[in-house]
């Protein structure tokens, strides 16, 4: 159960990654993130109400709202990187980052997963630098190879630290945790767009792929939850973070990007990886 989730987490974080990315391109990204964002916490309200969870310990507003500014701040990192460098490096940079934080926390903390699920692990983790180094096809990017590095690397870091602190949060604090992410995350960056003096509007034509882009987001960290509940936070996070291969897998679909043989390697050793980890 715990793999299944976490191949959700990496289809719904890979659809959110590739939608503002894009629309970055075309909108300044502080604007993606306060609109995604709003269209977040309207569905983590919705949540919330719809499940009728009880208020949860203060601990958990004080974690969740940690993760809130953290992960909106590795949003920040994410999108410029897809938006400036090629989307088949950043997404990956950050996914390494994301992923071998929350398992070396898991292991720290006395999780015992079999020595097949730790080859799987590592596999993952291989298959997920080999997607993004298969960039032969890709347009040469708009900034320094230095810089996609630091920003894909810092939004990892943010995303595995994000993953830790929903970790945290009690067994029995619902969907509390995404709303109260939400609800720090919202008005730092209406702060931060008044400041800039940017407005918060975006075009019409690109209202549908910002929300998708925010509803994503937030049902990836609703199935965090479920998941990091129901199964070893070291293979749930290391599923999760797959998500560069939903993204390339877009890129290809929509933008017709080419794959070629490294890229389709990769997304096969993934694969791998998977099965393996559920052996656990």
């Amino acid at each position: 159960m715990a793999v299944a989730l976490g191949v959700l987490v990496a289809l719904a974080w890979g659809s959110a990654d590739f939608l503002g990315g894009f629309t970055s391109q075309r909108v300044h990204t502080v604007t993606v993130l306060l609109v995604s964002q709003t269209f977040g916490l309207a569905a983590a309200i919705l949540l919330v109400v719809a499940l009728r969870d009880a208020a949860p310990d203060p601990h958990v507003f004080v974690e969740s709202a940690i993760a809130g500014v953290v992960g909106v701040a590795a949003l920040w990192l994410l999108f410029r990187g897809l938006a400036l460098g090629r989307m088949s490096v950043v997404a990956p940079l950050s996914a390494v980052g994301g992923g071998v934080l929350p398992v070396a926390w898991g292991l720290l903390h006395g999780e015992h997963p079999t020595a097949l699920a730790l080859v799987g692990v590592a596999l993952a983790l291989i298959a997920v630098v080999v997607v993004g180094r298969g960039a032969e096809h890709d347009p040469v990017p708009s900034v320094p190879p230095s810089q996609e590095v630091a920003l894909g690397i810092g939004s990892g870091i943010g995303f595995g630290v994000v993953l830790i602190l929903f970790t945290e949060s009690a067994s029995h604090s619902g969907m509390w945790p995404v709303l109260i992410a939400r609800c720090a995350a919202v008005p730092l960056l209406v702060a931060v767009v008044l400041v800039l003096g940017r407005s918060p509007r975006v075009p019409s034509a690109d209202i549908a792929p910002v929300a998708g882009a925010g509803l994503f987001d937030v049902g990836a960290n609703a199935v965090v939850l479920l998941a990091v509940r129901r199964g070893l936070l070291s293979l749930v996070a290391t599923v999760a973070v797959l998500d560069p291969a939903t993204t390339v897998m877009l890129a290809r679909i929509v933008l017709h990007e080419k794959l070629g043989r490294q890229r389709v390697g990769g997304l096969a050793l993934g694969l791998v990886g998977l099965a393996l980890i559920a052996t656990r």
